[in-house]
């Protein structure tokens, strides 16, 4: 485990103005991949020791940490995000927390997977941040109690060692452990403020879970589908096309810029494993003015397979979910959306079950990590 960027100490106290004009922050090489943590995926913060100051809930907000600094409550600062009261020591003697004092919060991630890189967020806790953090994984099947994750028999791994954080900042950290994760402890030592908590990685589904339900989303995020690629990420990230439910708003999509040649905008995905889709849905819900005029879908098997047109061009309507059954089965690794010329969609669904080969790649992946 390495961090790709490393930040330590306070940051400035506030001094008006834009409270992010001094954010300490970099390009860490995790995240194009799925936040893990991600509230539309299901995931919730499910137990923490303290919560005093601010409630443990604020961790997986999906927007940044704001900052009012006229913002009060009888018990002090409001804060966006999850901070516990300051720990003392057993006596007037002993004033201080011990090193082994720490503050922890459980974490249920949306969709089970492998954990390439964690954000530890500390916006806006300029002073008031903790002096170190770590992080622990599990991979408990159901849906376990906070009694039962925290009982004798669940084995935890360290996924980041204690490391001293800075405040008012993006920590981040590369994770190098190949496992299959569901929980999460989060650890600040010995107490202070988090902002947001984010873990990038890679879905690993339950082969059983899949079996059992037959035909299924083969590209959706929660069953193990990926955005590889896409042509443009302007104004929302493309991974939006293939999250959980129907769009509830314009920027829960992918829209693009303006085209102003004569070109078009595309996104190449990664199915769950070889499949066979039979059914396709192509949404544009809250997409008015500017959905995609027109699209098309091109199919590969294998990464040096051939693309195949498996939906011509076809005339898209705003607001709207265009649903299409193959006139027969098309096996295939990758799937690409061609949009023409620009705009955008909300979301992309590919109905189907996994090849035979397929099915049995996943249940060995699965067994390898853990599951």
């Amino acid at each position: 485990m390495t961090a790709t960027a490393r930040f330590t100490g306070d940051a400035n106290p506030y001094g008006g103005g834009d409270p992010y004009a001094d954010y300490r922050t970099a390009d860490f090489p995790f995240t194009d991949l799925v936040d893990l943590a991600d509230r539309r995926l299901g995931a919730g913060v499910i137990a923490a020791n303290d919560e005093f100051f601010a409630e443990r809930e604020n961790l997986l907000k999906p927007e940044p940490a704001e900052f009012d600094p006229e913002r009060f409550g009888h018990k002090g600062k409001i804060m966006d995000g999850w901070e516990t009261r300051r720990r003392r020591g057993a006596s007037a003697d002993r004033p201080h927390p011990t090193d082994e004092d720490h503050d922890w919060a459980l974490v249920r991630l949306g969709a089970p997977g492998v954990v390439r890189g964690i954000i530890v967020d500390t916006a806006h806790f300029r002073g008031n941040y903790p002096q170190a953090v770590s992080v622990e994984a599990a991979c408990v099947p159901g849906s376990p109690s906070p009694g039962e994750l925290l009982g004798p028999g669940v084995k935890w791994t360290t996924l980041v060692p204690r490391t001293a954080v800075g405040g008012h900042a993006a920590n981040g950290f590369v994770v190098a452990a190949e496992q299959r994760v569901t929980h999460l402890r989060v650890n600040q030592h010995p107490d202070g403020g988090i902002a947001r908590l984010r873990v990038y990685g890679e879905v690993a589904p339950d082969p059983a879970w899949l079996a059992a339900l037959g035909t299924f989303d083969l590209v959706a995020l929660e069953n193990g589908g990926m955005v590889e690629d896409a042509s443009d990420r302007f104004y929302s990230p493309a991974t939006n096309t293939i999250q959980p439910g129907r769009s509830r708003k314009m920027d829960d999509g992918w829209e693009t810029r303006r085209r102003r040649d004569k070109g078009n905008d595309w996104i190449r995905y990664r199915l769950v494993e070889q499949a066979e889709i039979r059914a396709v849905e192509i949404d544009t819900a809250y997409l008015k003015g500017n959905s995609a005029g027109w699209a098309s879908l091109s199919a590969c098997d294998g990464e040096s397979g051939e693309w195949t047109e498996v939906l011509p061009r076809t005339r898209l309507q705003p607001d709207t979910n265009h649903r299409f059954v193959l006139p027969e089965a098309v096996r295939a690794t990758h799937i690409r959306i061609d949009i023409f010329p620009d705009g955008g969609i909300s979301r992309l669904r590919l109905f189907g079950s996994p090849t035979d080969g397929g099915a049995a790649r996943l249940a060995a992946r699965h067994r390898e990590l853990g599951g």
